[in-house]
């Protein structure tokens, strides 16, 4: 029996429980958190590994029309001297590993993206594996299947060499560690891993959100430049308000008039309620009661519970009371995402609970149907809107390099490239000369024959941002200048995230708290037995099948199911963190 066969048998004795485990609910969004290192001793020197090239930035800084060579150097060299510096902190750039010496396949499973019909054919893996020496295979599951196949996968015990959402696992990411899985990469991050552990500790919150509680490096997180902006809001049709003569709402009494007076005026269901993002649970319209989604932070820094705060009985009358006028869609509670948008482009709908980045791209660009956007409402005029959403400098997506991984090194080699310059590059804004150039000061940028934006292929920019890119990845994504939708010209939905997360109050934001594996299989347990509650009862009082005062029944109900033992395991985890 070879080493391999012993590591699955073993990795199925650890499993037979963990399978049953749902993966944990947590408040804030992520796993994980800090070194045991202080925050004093944090590195601000990024390593001097710089490989040495010949300085091309006049040529190619601020050129129109490269040439053929030029465009070939670009894409299929590791010279980075054209990029400049754009940010607080420098991009690391050692390329000391590349190209990886040996004949190197890295099996990768990743759930799939209805974008993207072959992974192992997209643009930039082709040039990153160039320029790597690094060849990948990647594994999809079909379109909404991701979750089966990763349960069949992990109960299985034959692993590849790299899972994207590794969070995925029964208890989350730390879970699967524990249990076998996944490496811990703590000691071997600074050897193998060299520009991803400078650009992490470059930051103080980079850090603090890429490491354990017990200090324990895992994986690759995707981690930002800076937090950036909240993308989910109230977003307006400009021909409502201009039909309505009433100006863009901000308490709940406004809101209210708006609906009906735009109803009035020939929308049928004019608040398309709820996502596909979460459903009716979106932080928006509870928001101003207090009322928040899930867990968050109370005036004392203390974790809470939303659905358990003193005004639910108030906004729930409230929703009761829009939804039995018709001021909702019909079918919030079921609609998926083209089942909205459909409704969003129809006379039916005046406003849209949406990202302005994809109702630019479905009313703007496809309908020419221009928007604003509406800070969260309040109850009293002059209260601040406030958002339980805050971006802590984590974005994208993870990776963790499995237990059965032949090649270590090539793996953390090949998940490291993203956190270099030259990775920066490829990752958030494609291919050189077709889909991006390059200006004056260095920075990529898409001009206006861009593939971005004129596909070949016709397909919309909501479409070609994965196409051309990566735009949920472990890596640095630069989202507000590489995001398509937000840059492409006359777009103005940066311009309403911005205002949102400048205007509005994020003090009941949690961060990306982690458990450990015991705290993991209780929180998973009570925070899906609290979730269904929610949804149950919620959905029948807004509907009017249930008395509104049949949420008293729903908060006795839930604090015996162990609300209290739920919240506490927040809070030590919460303690962990800001002690980090």
């Amino acid at each position: 029996m070879n080493n391999k066969s012993k590591r699955i048998i073993g990795f199925l004795f650890v499993l037979i429980l963990a399978i049953s485990m749902v993966t944990a609910c947590s408040g804030g969004g992520s796993n994980k958190a800090s070194e045991n290192n202080n925050a004093e001793n944090v590195s601000e020197e990024q390593p001097n590994n710089e490989t040495s090239f010949t300085d091309i930035s006049q040529d190619i800084r601020g050129n129109t029309a490269p040439t053929q060579d030029q465009i070939n150097e670009i894409n299929t060299t590791l010279n980075d001297t054209y990029l400049g510096d754009i940010f607080d902190e420098k991009i690391p750039n050692d390329y000391s590993a590349y190209p990886f010496k040996g004949d190197v396949t890295l099996d990768v499973w990743m759930p799939a993206n209805r974008n993207i019909p072959d992974m192992n054919n997209h643009a930039i893996q082709k040039q990153v594996e160039k320029l790597t020496g690094i060849k990948v295979n990647f594994i999809t599951p079909p379109v909404g299947q991701e979750a089966d196949a990763f349960t069949l996968m992990i109960s299985s015990g034959d692993l590849p060499d790299i899972i994207i959402e590794p969070g995925r696992y029964p208890g989350g990411f730390e879970a699967g560690v524990n249990d076998g899985a996944y490496l811990d990469l703590t000691d071997l991050m600074e050897k193998n891993a060299p520009n991803y552990s400078a650009w992490r500790n470059s930051d103080e919150t980079r850090r603090k959100t890429t490491v354990t509680d017990s200090g324990k490096l895992l994986g690759f997180y995707g981690i930002a430049p800076y937090s950036e902006w909240m993308w989910f809001g109230m977003l307006i049709k400009q021909e409502a308000l201009d039909k309505t003569g009433l100006p863009v709402p901000e308490t709940i009494d406004e809101w209210h008039a708006f609906l009906t007076k735009a109803k009035e005026v020939g929308y049928s269901e004019p608040l398309n309620y709820g996502s596909n993002y979460g459903q009716i649970f979106t932080g928006i319209l509870n928001g101003a009661y207090g009322v928040w989604d899930w867990t968050f932070l109370d005036s004392n820094g203390k974790v809470a519970w939303g659905p358990a705060q003193p005004k639910a009985k108030e906004y729930l009358a409230m929703m009761q009371q829009w939804n039995k006028e018709g001021l909702l869609n019909k079918d919030w509670a079921t609609a998926d995402f083209n089942q909205r948008m459909s409704s969003a482009i129809s006379g039916k709908t005046a406003v849209m609970m949406d990202s302005p980045d994809t109702m630019w791209s479905y009313w703007k660009e496809q309908n020419n149907i221009d928007f604003v956007g509406a800070l969260n409402p309040v109850l009293n005029k002059g209260d601040k809107a406030g958002t339980t959403y805050k971006n802590f400098k984590r974005t994208g997506t993870e990776a963790a390099i499995t237990t059965q991984a032949e090649n270590v090194e090539a793996a953390m080699a090949w998940l490291d490239f993203a956190y270099t310059k030259k990775g920066w590059e490829i990752y958030n804004y494609g291919e050189y000369g077709t889909v991006h150039l390059i200006d004056e000061s260095g920075k990529p940028y898409y001009p206006e024959n861009s593939y971005m934006y004129n596909d070949p292929d016709g397909q919309p920019v909501a479409v070609a941002l994965d196409k051309y890119r990566r735009h949920v990845w472990p890596d640095i994504r630069d989202e507000h200048n590489s995001n398509p939708l937000i840059v492409a010209k006359g777009s103005y939905s940066g311009e309403i995230r911005k205002d949102w997360t400048e205007n509005m109050d994020t003090s009941a934001a949690m961060p990306p708290i982690s458990f450990t594996k015991e705290e993991a299989s209780r929180e998973a347990e009570l925070g899906n037995q609290l979730s269904t509650l929610r949804g149950e009862y919620f959905a029948k009082i807004i509907k009017g099948e249930l008395a509104v005062d049949a949420y008293d029944k729903f908060l006795d109900e839930a604090k015996k199911m162990g609300l209290d033992e739920f919240l506490s395991i927040h809070q030590a985890a919460l303690d962990r963190y800001n002690n980090r």
